[in-house]
């Protein structure tokens, strides 16, 4: 077999890695001929050779966006250039303070836009620390330290317990070797490793005589020849598929640009409708034209839409927080809440990641355990019964389970931890259940000797004291404890029954057997090669929790469809996937290599069928999502490993564990659960609709303020009647720019923000998800914005004219006059919005229902926010730096009312439509 190194250049390195026949479908021979090494390793001049030819043994970093040129982006939107040249005109007409204010609330917008965005990206970071610093390795025949980055394909490396693997490593000699890879594979347990070539089609996983880069080692020893490193490892694929996943945008984003849009096109052109008008048809400077185009671009935009998103998005992060998922990336709430499928993880996500001994067989005889996970508290039934005597036969298997065993269980507080394997915890965990304790019961019977797990022998074996003389303890695979048992055909018959029976409802199942020693003080391999009495069965999963099934049936009814994708073997992912409900009868799991070979339409197909997926890879993984994506579902996808990170990215959410999480994971995560729990994301969604729906309401009533503003500037042009000022004839500009802001900037923000406290709409967990390209706004909405901002306008109109001409009266005025006219009726125009702001309020508290429907005081916010902007406005009018800032005068009890009697007639209008709607529906 010619697999052996040929010379490239750097660039081509990471390619040629790649393109070379599987490494674990070779022998350990053939493997280091390839590689042109041997037991001796590389000498260093060949290392020297390789590190120009492959490069370093580091992951390539995509340089981000730096801090400018995210701020940067922020200005460079088409509202934020209108916003701009608006102020520029200001400054050309002399009005510094107009512009002035104008400039600030484009800094403000774009100050919380970088704030949002702005995130390093430490996923590639995070992932970079896995690659251990130093390794050990043997070259020119000496064993050496080196730095990892040094490696090369070719160098030998030997590792032991502790060790992260700091390459890919074809394994050529293993002693006992156990390694985590949960990180990369999913892989719940940690996997016995060998030196035997496993078979080409083998996924990740099942790949026994490989170890990648990253994964520790927990048991054992091993030598290995590095055959891939850097970006053509494992983790450096998985660094590339995280380096090329772009961020997604959330729904709303994506409705509020064509909002955004929309607005600066009518805008642009309303201001040319108006400026035209006012030259050509009213004859008025050109000066004064344009400032009321200026005018118009402050009110027309939405200046206040930001901070109020930004703030309401805060206030559903505060809240997911008590309910521990902490969110990283704000639009995340609001995209929980039109989620139409989760992709979850199994392990400790669905199920409690503790394993849990269910069932015990011996004799044809069949032992139910119950409790789940660790914490020691259950009983054992036989027969529907519960025991209250615990029969000779079953104590025999637990103490054979619990000597031949190195696993302890402790209680941290209110918490049940173990140390050890957690296959051998679950065995302590059953013995306490059964009245045994494993601390006296090793006290008693002290271990003599033993036989450590092997991969290649599946068994572990014990030698331990008995009153009676020395006994051999035996416990491992089924079928290898079996044949060393002097078992009869009829009872092997049932044993195996038995075994079939627990695998396909997804235990993993493990024999115990025992024999007489005598004196012995020594166990040698040939002692437990027959003669042994067979003990029994036990069967465990890592079982689900019973909130994860509960939380799933929330999903459904909410029209959310769940998925798992598990690195876990197809009969364990069937079992979780059918007790969880995700698996109706005749269904089955679909493993990740039947994946391989599809097409986009038939991925998009299979995965619209298919809830259940398992021993799948990062690339699998991206493709699930990205054929959700495609059929138009918003898609969150939990993950813990390294190999979750690249679909964590891709996903709309993507969801990382906060226990059980690396830090790769997290990094690229939008939200973290902070108790790995399935239903923390229930509680999410909820939260997120939650969010959405108020969002909606603050978005409803912002935007007829703005539409309300436009609507009064454009009726004064075009109605209003023009002035002789000291002979000159001048339009009557309802609003100054600065006051159109302060509406926008500090009424409207101040009353959204209690919006945001709304509590959750009856039917929120009832209804399906909304699309992602639905508009924000239905038609009733839209249509109600027009009313309200026509009811703002013709309010805020009539009282201007009443305030301005009972002052100046109807004749030519002087310029003193008309500047005194001009402010008190400007300043009875904005407050009279601002109280039909107050007014309209209430009845954005529902929508579709009266505002008495969410109850008068089940947000008191509302009634805060109110009073505080009362206090603004009271100062928005008599304060006097703020008089000179906005060109605002006093005004008498008399005017305060004729305002708020303005401001209310929106409230019985929207009521009564309200109920018109109502009887129609």
């Amino acid at each position: 077999m010619n697999q052996k190194y040929r010379k490239t250049d750097s660039s081509a390195a990471v390619s040629h890695q790649e393109q070379v026949p599987p490494w674990h479908t070779s022998s350990g021979l053939e493997v280091m001929a390839g590689l042109g090494t041997g037991p001796g390793g590389l000498d260093d001049g060949e290392a020297a050779e390789r590190m120009v030819r492959y490069g370093t043994n580091t992951l390539i970093r995509k340089k981000s966006d730096g801090p400018w040129l995210i701020f940067w982006r922020q200005l460079n939107t088409p509202i934020g250039w209108l916003l701009v040249a608006a102020g520029c005109m200001a400054v050309m007409l002399g009005k510094y303070t107009d512009s002035a204010v104008v400039f600030g609330a484009v800094v403000i917008n774009a100050i919380i836009g970088f704030l949002q965005e702005y995130r390093a990206g430490k996923a590639i970071d995070a992932l970079s620390a896995l690659v251990p610093r130093v390794a050990v390795v043997i070259r020119a025949g000496r064993s050496r330290e080196l730095p990892a980055e040094e490696l090369v394909p070719g160098d030998v490396v030997t590792l032991q317990s502790g060790d992260q693997a700091p390459a890919d490593l074809r394994l050529i000699q293993v002693k006992n070797l156990l390694v985590d890879e949960s990180a990369l594979t999913g892989e719940s347990l940690p996997v016995a490793k060998r030196s035997e070539p496993v078979p080409s089609e083998a996924a990740l996983g099942d790949r026994f005589s490989m170890t990648y880069s990253g994964t520790l080692v927990v048991q054992g020893t091993a030598v290995g020849v590095v055959v891939a490193t850097g970006a053509a490892s494992e983790l450096g694929k998985i660094n590339t598929l995280l380096d090329q996943t772009g961020q997604l945008e959330t729904p709303l984003t994506r409705q509020l640009e064509k909002v955004t849009l929309w607005i600066t096109v009518a805008v642009i052109a309303m201001v040319a409708v108006l400026v035209a008008f006012g030259i050509l048809v009213k004859g008025a400077p050109v000066a004064e034209a344009l400032m009321v185009a200026v005018s118009l671009a402050a009110a027309a935009i939405p200046e206040g839409l930001p901070s109020v998103i930004t703030i309401a998005l805060a206030i559903g992060v505060r809240r997911m927080a008590e309910r521990h998922a902490v969110v990283r990336h704000l639009p995340a709430v609001e995209t929980l809440g039109s989620t139409s499928v989760i992709c979850s993880d199994k392990t400790g996500t669905l199920t409690r990641n503790e394993m849990t001994v269910q069932v015990a067989w011996l004799a044809g005889n069949e032992y139910r355990f119950s409790g789940v996970g660790y914490a020691p508290f259950g009983e054992i039934e036989h027969d529907g019964q519960r025991l209250t005597t615990l029969p000779a036969g079953l104590r025999e298997l637990i103490t054979t389970a619990v000597l031949c065993n190195d696993a302890a269980l402790r209680q941290d507080g209110d918490v049940w931890a173990i140390s050890g394997d957690p296959t051998e915890a679950a065995m302590v965990v059953s013995a306490r259940k059964a009245g045994i304790d494993e601390h006296e019961l090793r006290v008693r019977h002290e271990r003599l000797d033993s036989i450590p797990f092997e991969s290649d022998i599946k068994f572990m074996a014990t030698l331990n004291h008995f009153d009676d003389g020395s006994r051999i303890l035996l416990k491992g695979a089924p079928e290898t404890v079996l044949d060393r048992c002097e078992l009869n055909g009829e009872v092997r018959r049932l044993a195996e029954e038995a075994m079939e029976t627990y695998g396909r409802q997804g235990m993993r199942v493990i024999a115990f057997a025992w024999r007489g020693a005598g004196d012995s003080r020594r166990i040698q391999p040939s002692d437990v090669e027959s003669g042994l009495t067979f003990a029994g069965l036990a069967g465990m999963i890592d079982p689900p929790r019973s909130e994860a099934m509960d939380a799933i049936r929330i999903c459904h009814r909410a029209g959310i469809t769940v998925k798992m994708i598990t690195g876990d073997h197809p009969t364990t992912a069937e079992a979780i996937g059918r007790q969880l409900g995700l698996l109706a009868p005749g269904q089955s799991a679909v493993p990740g290599r039947q994946l391989e070979g599809l097409s986009d339409a038939e991925l998009q197909q299979t995965v619209s069928g298919t809830h259940v997926f398992a021993r799948v890879a990062p690339e699998h993984k991206i493709r699930l999502v990205q054929a959700l994506q495609a059929l138009g579902h918003v898609v969150a996808m939990t993950g813990d490993g390294v190999n979750d990170a690249p679909a964590l990215k891709q996903a709309d959410i993507g969801v990382a564990m906060g226990i059980t999480g690396t830090a790769v994971s997290k990094e690229a995560a939008k939200v973290i659960l902070v108790d790995d729990n399935f239903a923390s994301i229930a509680a999410a969604v909820e939260e997120g609709r939650r969010v959405y729906d108020n969002l909606i309401k603050s978005l409803a009533f912002i935007l007829p303020t703005n539409l309300g503003l436009a609507f009064t500037l454009s009726a004064a042009m075009f109605f209003f009647p023009t002035v002789q000022v000291d002979g000159v004839r001048m339009l009557l500009l309802a609003m100054s720019p600065s006051q159109t802001l302060w509406i926008n900037l500090i009424a409207s923000v101040t009353l959204s923000i209690p919006l945001a406290f709304e509590v959750l709409e009856p039917n929120a967990m009832e209804r399906p998800p909304r699309s992602p390209d639905a508009p924000v706004f239905s038609g009733f909405i839209v249509s109600r914005l027009i009313v309200v901002a026509s009811l703002m306008a013709a309010t805020a109109c009539g009282l201007f004219l009443l305030e301005y001409f009972r002052i100046a009266g109807s004749g030519p005025v002087t310029g003193a006059i008309h500047a005194v006219a001009l402010s008190e009726a400007q300043t009875s125009c904005v407050t009279a919005i601002t109280f039909s702001q107050i007014f309209y309020l209430l009845n954005c508290r529902s929508l579709g229902s009266s505002f008495l429907s969410q109850g008068i005081f089940s947000n008191p916010s509302i009634y805060v926010g109110i009073t505080v902007l009362l206090l603004f406005q009271v100062c928005f009018v008599y304060v006097t730096p703020l008089q000179a800032l906005f060109g605002t005068a006093p005004l008498d009890a008399k005017a305060w009312f004729h305002a708020a009697v303005a401001g209310a007639v929106v409230l019985p209008v929207i009521s009564f439509e309200k109920w018109i709607r109502g009887r129609k529906k």
